[in-house]
């Protein structure tokens, strides 16, 4: 049921209403005595699940034994991403998701199912896969908090994806993210109703009634002086709290563009995008709004490396960014692609499917490692000075010399495509 639904579109939602409004959403819910948390990690910081968690921190108390923040394949959160993110919520409260080993599996969607919502494009089962601590910790209340967003993978973000995927497996981050790719990016960004959301539904619904999982979720824009503001706060144990949720980040987060961009500069902040496994949001949210023959260039100050894991970054640098024709090709042909399905995907969701060059320029990545996964290279200080972060303004820029450019200063808060190319 919905438990809450607040918009905002204006001037936004403030911390004080934020709130007052989890205090009233957790009153509905009655007294609980052992409460899981469930945000995420520092790559969502803009979601404002931070403070939220605080928030719920702040209610509960001693009620709200365990945070899980659901890193995915992603890297654990540092101590001072931690502090950084949730204040000053105490440190062993924390737990790390173990992809790899720390699980529970709650059922398989079986192959017959993915093959009739792929349209043929897969053909495999799909665990449903949970962090341990959410069936073995006797909890009588899990928080699932996180931000509704346009996604590559799923369509929108967030929701039992913050779950099955966040606290998931390697298998079915891997197969559902193959999924995704597989079946065309262009039909999935966007929108609610896609293959991999319906894998999730389906684990919601066979595998996972007895959790006691309720959302909180958030959808993030502008407000009147174009600062980033919670324009929406939806709360509910099934889909009609994200189905709002999403139709809002529509509204707030999908920029339709009258004509396709020649040139596109992307920032992408050092504290949140050190790897392209996540930079790589400056190509996927582009990919239907820059014109053939056209340019992204991606300023990447904070860049180390290409993947948020060892083996992963280990099959970028092998194989590097390449069509999908090909991925598809590379996983026929070799095991260790077909082992990391997941990274299969991400090869797919950087490349420009050979419609526009990419042009990097890392911080703290050579020209040879750059161009070795087919991206081009340039130089980070000569860009950042011809394209200053801190004058230009989100959209279109004419420059000092009459050059018009596209600034994005940042890829992971929206969507950009032109008429011609959104289907």
């Amino acid at each position: 049921m919905l438990y809450y639904s607040k918009i905002n579109s204006q001037r936004g939602i403030s911390n004080k209403e934020l709130n007052d409004a989890l205090i009233e959403i957790y009153q509905k819910l009655g007294n609980r005595k052992k409460v899981l948390a469930i945000p995420p990690d520092i790559t969502r910081f803009y979601s404002q699940a931070g403070i939220l968690t605080q928030f719920t921190y702040q209610y509960y108390r001693e009620k709200l034994t365990d945070i899980l923040p659901s890193i995915g394949t992603h890297y654990p959160m540092t101590e001072s991403e931690i502090k950084k993110m949730y204040g000053d919520i105490p440190l062993n409260l924390f737990r790390i998701h173990d992809w790899r080993n720390g699980l529970a599996t709650l059922g398989i969607v079986p192959s017959y199912y993915i093959r009739e919502i792929s349209k043929g494009a897969v053909d495999y089962d799909i665990p449903i896969q949970v962090d341990k601590i959410l069936v073995e910790g006797n909890y009588d209340l899990i928080l699932s908090i996180g931000q509704v967003v346009p996604h590559e993978v799923i369509g929108m973000a967030n929701h039992n994806k913050n779950v099955f995927i966040g606290t998931g497996g390697a298998e079915g981050i891997n197969k559902s993210h193959f999924l995704g790719a597989a079946y065309g990016m262009e039909k999935i960004m966007g929108r609610a109703d896609t293959p991999v959301k319906r894998v999730l539904n389906y684990g919601s619904d066979h595998f996972a009634k007895h959790l006691p999982i309720v959302y909180i979720l958030t959808v993030i824009g502008k407000d009147e002086d174009n600062n980033l503001a919670v324009k929406g706060l939806f709360a509910g144990d099934d889909l009609e709290c994200f189905n709002l949720a999403a139709e809002l980040s529509l509204k707030e987060n999908f920029i339709m563009l009258d004509h396709p961009l020649k040139k596109v500069v992307v920032y992408l902040e050092p504290a949140e995008f050190k790897t392209t496994w996540l930079g790589n949001k400056s190509v996927y949210r582009t990919r239907m709004a820059i014109e053939d023959g056209g340019e992204l260039i991606v300023l990447a100050p904070g860049l180390k490396e290409f993947g948020e894991d060892k083996g992963n970054d280990k099959i970028i640098r092998k194989y590097g960014y390449v069509n999908t024709p090909k991925v598809l090709e590379l996983v026929n042909e070799n095991e260790d692609l077909q082992n990391s399905l997941g990274a299969a995907a991400h090869l797919i969701h950087g490349s420009s499917e050979g419609r526009f060059s990419i042009t990097y320029c890392p911080g703290h990545i050579s020209k040879e490692e750059i161009e070795s996964v087919n991206f081009n290279y340039s130089d980070l200080e000569a860009m950042l000075k011809k394209y200053n972060p801190e004058i230009l303004k989100d959209g279109v820029n004419i420059l000092a010399g009459g050059e018009e450019i596209f600034f994005i200063s940042n890829p992971a808060l929206g969507l950009w495509a032109s008429k011609e190319r959104f289907y």
